[in-house]
């Protein structure tokens, strides 16, 4: 029988990387946690791949036969956190054909994904101007195809008169907007938990769009 996989679990907010059961993470995987950690915390721009080696028990040589730069390690950070968001939203429409259903679905997984990775989210937020002009096209790029996702599901809703909206332009940005937030405030010992949150705003979503008017 082969090792069952556990996913991308939360933990501390971030994004776990996804191992078999029994085998520890990565040496890179754990370089790549320690400086969301850090960049976080100390901004980007105020983290040295030193402090970064340090978190790891890694000095200079060692930690450069792992990870080129911190350029690196920044653009591979946020790429993951948008792939893996992205996949998320795919899983969740794929579950249904029913346009209703499928944008609940996605707001959820929105909401899940920024409830339970709350330092990616900060990142990806405050931390986009340091990115290195190749990179940041790149996750532009991600982005957007990311915010088309959700448009679709609105414009298909709108087309199929299950939806009632003025724009479905801003009524997209409303949806992301309302699930990103949730990263600043969301808390594991608050008194609502994840799933909950997650339904709330599947109705918050279902009444911005018109839906069974």
């Amino acid at each position: 029988m082969g090792l069952e996989h556990t996913g991308a679990r939360p933990v501390d907010g971030r994004i776990a990387p996804a191992v078999p059961l029994g085998v520890t993470p990565s040496r890179r995987e754990r370089i790549l946690d320690a400086a969301l950690e850090l960049f976080v915390e100390r901004g980007y721009a105020g983290t040295t791949m030193d402090d970064i080696g340090a978190a790891v028990d890694l000095k200079g040589p060692s930690l450069y036969k792992h990870v080129r730069s911190k350029q690196e390690l920044l653009a591979e950070l946020m790429s993951r956190s948008i792939l893996t968001v992205h996949a998320a939203h795919d899983a969740a429409v794929a579950t249904t054909d029913d346009i209703e259903l499928q944008l609940r679905r996605a707001v959820e997984a929105h909401v899940r994904f920024h409830a339970r990775n709350r330092l990616d989210a900060f990142l990806g937020s405050r931390e986009l101007g340091n990115l290195a002009p190749e990179h940041r096209d790149g996750i532009i790029r991600l982005r957007k195809d990311y915010e088309r996702s959700f448009r679709r599901l609105v414009d298909a809703g709108v087309a199929a008169g299950r939806f009632s909206v003025r724009s479905p332009k801003l009524t997209t940005f409303a949806l992301l907007d309302m699930g990103t937030g949730v990263a600043v405030w969301f808390r594991d010992d608050g008194e609502a938990s994840v799933d909950e949150i997650a339904y709330h705003y599947g109705d918050l979503a279902m009444r911005l769009v018109g839906a069974g008017r």
